[in-house]
Order: C-alpha cells, then sequence, then structure tokens
C-alpha cells in the first residue's frame, strides 16, 4: 500500500510541478518574440507584452523552483534503493539540467532589470539565454525519463553495477524523440493556452491592438509546435514499438499478436475478456504505424508475461485523449494558417471560439499517465525499493511532502491569479514602466 502512495504523491508531484516547467520553457520565447518586434516596429503594444509576459515568467519561474526542489527530495525520500542504483548513471544529465537552471535564472535577472541599463540588443539576447536554458532543463530532465524507458550505458554483474557509461544512458534509443515530443508539447500547450486568453477578450473587442498582436505571437509559437507534433509522436511510436511492445500494445489496446494489426480509435480494454470493445478498427492501421508496413507483425499482450503488463486501461484511455487533442490543435493550426492566408485570422468568430475552448487542451494532454504508467519496469530488479523496504514506506517524509503542499497550493493560485491580471489580460494603457 506504501508503494501505492509513493507513486501517486510522485506522480500528483510531477503534474504539479510540469505545468510550470513547461512555461518556463515557452514564455520567454514570446516575450523575446515580442520585445524583438518592438525593436523593429515602434509598436508600444509589444513592448507592453515583452514586460507583462517577463514579469508573469518570472513569478511562475520561481514556483516552478520550488515545486522542483519537492521533486529532488521525493526522488530520495520515496526511491532511495533506485536512486542508490541510478545515480551513477542518471547524475550527469540531472547535474547537467542544474547548470541550466541556474542559467536561465541568472539571464532572466539579467532580462527583468536590465531594461534601460544594457543594449537592447543585449537584453534580447539575454532572453534568448532564458529561452535556450530552459529548454535545455528540460531536454536533460527528459532524457532520464527516456533511461528508465530504455536503459543503457551500463552493465551488471553479480548483481554489481559495472562500466557505467552516462553518456550511452543519456543518449539511449527513446531520448531523441521524446525530447523532441516534449519540447514541441511545451510550446503548443502554452502558445494555445495564452492565445485561448486572448481569443475570449478578442471576442469581446476585435479591433484591441495589445490582444490582436499577443494572440499573433501566442499563434506563432504555438500552432507550428501543433503541425510538427504528430510527426514526433509517430517516431516517438516507431522506437517504443522497438524497445516496448509491452507498452504499445497497453497504449492501444492489442491483446492478439497478429500480422495486419488494427490501429485502434477509442474502445474499452476488458483485461478479464482480453479484447479491446467499441473500438473503430483500421486494418493494418498499427502494423504500419509501428513499422511502416501493414504486414508487419505486432506483439499483443497475451504473448506477454502478465506481471509485465501495464495497467492497460487508464494507458489505454489516457493515450487516446493525448492523440484526440494532438489532433484537434494540428486541425487548428492548419485552419489558423488557411485564415492567415485569406487575411481573416482576426476576423472568424468561429475560430477565435475554437481557440478559446482549446485553452487547456494542450496542459491535459502533458499531464496523461500513458508514458510512464505504460512504462514496465526494466531496471526493477536491481533496485526494486518494494524488495528492500525502502524509501516509500517512511511514512514521515510522505506526510512531510503532503503537508508543505498546502503551501505550494497557495502559491499555484497566486500564480493563476498573476496569469490573469498581469500577462494575459492586461491593456497597453497599464505597462510596466
Amino acid at each position: 500500500m506504501d508503494l501505492i502512495y509513493a507513486r501517486w504523491q510522485m506522480g500528483l508531484s510531477l503534474a504539479f510541478h510540469i505545468i510550470f516547467a513547461v512555461i518556463g520553457m515557452a514564455m520567454p520565447i514570446m516575450m523575446v518574440v515580442a520585445e524583438a518586434t518592438w525593436l523593429h516596429t515602434q509598436h508600444a503594444e509589444y513592448l507592453d507584452l515583452a514586460k507583462r509576459w517577463a514579469r508573469g515568467t518570472a513569478i511562475l519561474f520561481a514556483v516552478g523552483a520550488v515545486s522542483r526542489t519537492v521533486l529532488s527530495f521525493e526522488l530520495g525520500l520515496l526511491w532511495p534503493a533506485f536512486m542508490a542504483f541510478a545515480g551513477p548513471i542518471i547524475g550527469v544529465p540531472f547535474s547537467l539540467e542544474g547548470f541550466a537552471f541556474f542559467l536561465e535564472a541568472i539571464f532572466l535577472g539579467v532580462y527583468l532589470y536590465g531594461w534601460d541599463r544594457v543594449r537592447p540588443t543585449t537584453h534580447v539576447f539575454a532572453g534568448g539565454i532564458v529561452a535556450l536554458s530552459g529548454a535545455l532543463s528540460g531536454a536533460f530532465v527528459v532524457t532520464v525519463n527516456s533511461w528508465m524507458n530504455t536503459p543503457a550505458g551500463f552493465r551488471i554483474a553479480d548483481g554489481a553495477l559495472i562500466a557505467v557509461d552516462p553518456f550511452p544512458a543519456m543518449f539511449n534509443p527513446a531520448a531523441a524523440p521524446q525530447v523532441v515530443h516534449m519540447l514541441l508539447a511545451a510550446y503548443s500547450a502554452v502558445g494555445i493556452a495564452v492565445a485561448g486568453i486572448h481569443a475570449r477578450l478578442l471576442l469581446r473587442d476585435p479591433s484591441h491592438p495589445f490582444h490582436r498582436r499577443a494572440f499573433a505571437i501566442a499563434l506563432l509559437v504555438g500552432l507550428p509546435a501543433s503541425l510538427a507534433q504528430p510527426l514526433a509522436g509517430d517516431w516517438a511510436g516507431r522506437v517504443l514499438a522497438r524497445t516496448q511492445p509491452a507498452k504499445l500494445a497497453a497504449l492501444e489496446g492489442h491483446f492478439d499478436t497478429q500480422t495486419y494489426a488494427p490501429v485502434r480509435i477509442g474502445g474499452i480494454p476488458d483485461v478479464n475478456a482480453q479484447a479491446t470493445r467499441y473500438a473503430i478498427e483500421i486494418p493494418g492501421g498499427l502494423s504500419f504505424l509501428a513499422f511502416g508496413d501493414r504486414s508487419a507483425r505486432v506483439v499483443g499482450l497475451k504473448d506477454l508475461p502478465r506481471d509485465e503488463w501495464p495497467p492497460v486501461l487508464p494507458v489505454h484511455l489516457a493515450f487516446q485523449v493525448m492523440v484526440a487533442i494532438g489532433s484537434w490543435l494540428a486541425l487548428l493550426a492548419l485552419w489558423a494558417g488557411l485564415l492567415a492566408w485569406r487575411r481573416r485570422l482576426f476576423d472568424s468568430r468561429v475560430f477565435l471560439g475554437a481557440t478559446f475552448w482549446s485553452t487547456a487542451l494542450g496542459f491535459i494532454a502533458i499531464s496523461r499517465v500513458d508514458r510512464d504508467g505504460g512504462r514496465t519496469a526494466a531496471v526493477d530488479h536491481p533496485g526494486r525499493d518494494e524488495d528492500r523496504g525502502g524509501g516509500h514506506a517512511n511514512a514521515g517524509p510522505r506526510h512531510t511532502v503532503r503537508a508543505f503542499y498546502g503551501h505550494l497550493s497557495g502559491a499555484r493560485r497566486l500564480g493563476r491569479r498573476v496569469d490573469r491580471r498581469t500577462i494575459l489580460e492586461t491593456a497597453p494603457g497599464r505597462g510596466i514602466q
């Protein structure tokens, strides 16, 4: 039971932190684009946008730094045996993430306090470093996650860890597709969230120059990422098919090993009956998506040990939700491109309404459980906390961290109020001086 609590707590902590993490990755791009456009056009709205987005980025960056610290403690408190085993392997990307984090903090300070104190080009350069270091910070963390999916860079002899090479571990087979997938998800989620709020305000006043320019910049960040995301997902899926067949089978609700395996749209897996009911099936679709060949053989869950099955129902449903959201956001990007080509981007109330109702969809897709819930324990046996009685059985640390979350939730509510008041909804007459 303590193991279940530990997993729930880690999952809730990650779901809490990832919101601020992706904001820290994407918002700096928007503030830099706004400032660079102001330097080019001298339109005051762009300067106001850059200052407001910088202020909001700083506040949410501070909250994300606190939630990041909680996760660092939880890795040791909840999973001590795993960290004792994996620490020498994944220590390098965690260290590099720390360097990127401090680089981001330093240049964010330069950006915040450098208005009218450094040259404009230097100021834009500082903002660019904030955006780059935020992306690198996220990328290094994702390489650790990908290593847990496709372990590499070590050997085990007589129960001992030997021949540790952290760089092959960091550049494991799943690293590149997962990093690209995560970066695109961050830019898509945040860009469309900001655009959605400004779309709501444009429905009230379609001619407002401040919101029109904010809407355009947010779409410029969010929609190209949304359009590229299905390609990144396809890349990640092909790697998954080679390296984690059990996870692929759970994602697709695929129980029978077969050629011409169908891809399923929707459906509810029944683990007891070992079948997925009510799904729309496209014959050969899964074989083609996984291996590029409609006749390829795809392993089903029935041919895998039952104790290696992921929790099929939540993993399949979460994956279906993610695919549906990703597909919709890609269509939204195509729709926006067509309207922009016709010079009707701000005139279509249907499109503005659709963008508004899409505000939270990217964050819902990011917070899904299928990536980690579907992972099979590839490095489980050398350092199993449940076997060693470590970490998760410590009720004291668990309750201490849980109590601390009361303060974090207050900070998150404050962050949301700051978002609404000073970043996304403000009019240019109240700009930061």
